[in-house]
């Protein structure tokens, strides 16, 4: 069977490479004919111009033109075999050889310059030889001469026309040109293969390297394809030429794109608010114009610049330009611009950062890949976007301090804990000192600084963040005086102090200072003691024994501690302490203070009843010892919600949310 079908291969092979000779052939034969028809017209007019020379005319000048005239001619018909025999090598098909078929193609071009050149010149002597016999040769021999003279003239300006028959559609040298555009556009679709930049996602670095080097040209390839180029530039056809590549290499560019899920690239500002995903979608963002610039254009830069390289770099920047937006470069540029169009809030300034961190990256290799005239539209967005997010995030930072004041008037948490603001603010203020944001945000602070020309000081960003949390201290000291119950104005103290002194080892802890973290330490402890002594000391009294107590004293000041535990029981079981070690610390005070009294007072009860059973059973011993234990250490749990992993809101709205649980003192 295999061998059959190479049998079939052979035929088919043989078969087309007999028409292809039986083509040839024809086209010879004809050449022939015309050039053996020129041959003899040339040695009728060497004949003629001969017997002219031989006549003993009045003037010596005319031998000196005639020779001239010989001499011209004699090259004009060596040039002419050449133009001849370079029309019958481009008359074929294009051959795998493209460097002989692009020197036979410069070859004819020189020779058919060459070949008006002489036919000029010889056309100029001749002209010259008619003139003079015109004037001076007799009647009888100027009919004759004359009317040679004429033929070989027009001999000579037919021959003058060929060049610019070339030319024109049809011509030798435009078939020849077309041929070679055409071999151009097979070599760039044969050799232009989509990169596939999902993968690149996750591949290692070798792997992106290898990649890269598939997505290049060989070095045979290149040779082809500048030869190419330069020969069509040669004769005026390098704008066809440049129009092909950026086809070829746009689309590609294009495709390779399409491996890549860029969606989110057309949402819209409205888009965003609903979805919440503007971090993930700057995540992708990110990593996705990291590699178009730099495994794909950086690719086609590198691929432009060796094929027009001896054109000229305005040639090969101009394609290179229209590629990269052929590919799509403009859309990244578009949706941060999206991303600045978005209300201002703190989680905006976050946005504006991860951006200016891939932008600043990519910096040094914009400047290199889009440089020039050709990429000036480019480089015009690229520049607002960037003057777009620098503002943006000079504008929200600066903003932040005074936004948090605004919430001053709002109230505090109904259940004494630390204030959603709070929380916030501190985790807000950490990610801004972390390594991810705080060197960008100097960055873009000392840019925005040298545009209007003021002195940017390193410790900016410390002292606004500083002047954040004072304000959320202030804010804390008003609402602090806003609960009726003083009890839980130290509950909601002790927690936001407990938060603060939490903080150490953060960032912001460390930036807030030892001495700031042990006085919050010190008022944490200071607002629990407060706390015992002002909201369960008198439940102490009521259990005092004396000597003199009757049985019945004995039971009504037990039913009274029962009535006095559950009134501050309601009041204070949906108050929390937010802090697991606080909330026990506070919990296992109430229990040492509490739990021993009212064993005692339970042991002097038993005493002055008949039985325990009696007392167990007793209407007026709500509690045992451990069920009173247990209740005490139930309380300030915090409450389990439904929706605690809801994505968290703008600041602002968070802010606004929130704030109406706030108060507390701490301005330390």
């Amino acid at each position: 069977m295999e061998n059959k079908e190479n049998i079939e291969a052979a035929r088919k092979f043989l078969t087309s490479s007999l028409q292809t000779s039986k083509y040839i052939s024809t086209a010879l034969d004809e050449s022939s004919s015309r050039l053996e028809l020129l041959n003899q017209r040339f040695l009728s007019m060497q004949a003629s111009l001969k017997l002219i020379s031989i006549q003993n005319l009045p003037c010596s000048d005319v031998e000196h033109g005639i020779d001239s005239v010989l001499c011209s001619v004699s090259a004009v018909h060596k040039v002419f075999e050449c133009v001849t025999q370079l029309k019958h090598s481009l008359s074929t098909d294009l051959s795998s050889d493209i460097f002989t078929y692009v020197s036979n193609t410069k070859k004819l071009e020189e020779a058919l310059k060459l070949l008006t050149d002489n036919c000029k010149l010889a056309s100029g002597w001749l002209k010259s030889v008619f003139e003079f016999l015109q004037n001076k040769t007799t009647v009888s021999t100027n009919d004759s001469y004359l009317l040679n003279l004429n033929k070989s003239l027009r001999i000579l300006q037919e021959l003058q026309t060929i060049e610019n028959g070339a030319h024109f559609d049809g011509g030798s040298l435009c078939t020849a040109l077309d041929k070679l555009e055409i071999a151009f556009h097979k070599l760039l679709i044969a050799n232009s293969m989509p990169l596939p930049l999902v993968s690149l996602t996750s591949h290692t670095a070798q792997q992106n390297n290898d990649a890269n080097q598939g997505m290049e040209f060989s070095s045979s390839l290149t040779k082809k394809l500048q030869v190419i180029a330069e020969r069509l530039n040669a004769n005026n056809r390098l704008d066809k030429c440049q129009a092909m590549y950026v086809e070829v290499r746009g689309t590609n560019a294009r495709r390779s794109l399409k491996t890549l899920d860029l969606s989110y690239l057309e949402f819209s500002t409205t888009e965003f608010e609903i979805t919440h995903g503007m971090e993930s979608c700057i995540d992708k963002w990110g990593k996705h114009l990291e590699l178009v610039v730099k495994k794909l254009l950086e690719v086609e830069y590198k691929l432009c610049s060796s094929v027009f390289e001896k054109i000229g770099s305005k040639a090969w920047m101009s394609c290179f330009a229209k590629i990269a937006i052929e590919s799509g470069i403009l859309s990244f540029i578009k949706f941060g611009k999206t991303v600045t169009y978005r209300k201002n809030d703190p989680f905006k300034l976050l946005n504006l950062l991860s951006m200016f961190k891939v932008l600043n990256g990519l910096r040094l290799k914009f400047n290199q890949l889009f440089r020039g005239e050709a990429c000036e539209e480019i480089r015009i967005v690229t520049k607002d976007l960037i003057t777009r997010v620098v503002n943006g995030v000079s504008e929200i930072f600066w903003q932040l301090p005074e936004q948090v004041k605004l919430q001053r008037p709002t109230c505090p948490p109904a259940d004494g804990s630390v204030p959603k603001l709070v929380s916030f603010v501190t985790d807000y203020c950490d990610k801004l000192l972390s390594d991810e944001y705080k060197p960008h945000l100097n960055k873009v602070l000392e840019i925005y600084f040298s545009w209007r020309n003021e002195l940017y000081e390193e410790g900016i960003v410390l002292n606004q963040i500083y002047s954040i949390i004072k304000e959320v201290a202030v804010n804390l000291d008003d609402w602090s005086k806003v609960y009726e119950d003083i009890n839980l104005s130290y509950i909601f103290m002790m927690n936001n102090h407990c938060h603060f002194y939490n903080l150490r080892g953060t960032l912001v802890g460390n930036m807030m200072g030892d001495s700031w973290l042990s006085a919050h330490e010190q008022y944490k402890e200071y607002y629990a003691a407060l706390y015992l002594r002002n909201s369960w000391g008198n439940l102490q009294n009521i259990l005092v024994v004396s000597t003199s107590m009757s049985c019945q004293d004995l039971v009504k000041r037990i039913s009274a501690f029962s009535v006095a535990f559950d009134e501050k029981y309601k009041k204070q079981c949906n108050w929390i302490i937010s802090d697991e070690v606080l909330r026990k610390s506070v919990c296992k005070h109430l229990v040492e203070g509490v739990i021993p009294i009212y064993k005692v007072y339970l042991k002097n009860y038993i005493l002055s009843v008949e039985s325990d059973d009696v007392m167990v059973d007793n209407k007026h011993v709500k509690y045992k010892v451990q069920s009173l234990e247990n209740r005490i250490w139930s309380l300030f749990q915090p409450k389990v919600k439904k929706n605690d992993n809801i994505k968290q809101k703008d600041l602002i709205s968070k802010i606004k949310e929130v704030s109406s649980k706030f108060g507390l003192t701490l301005t330390q």
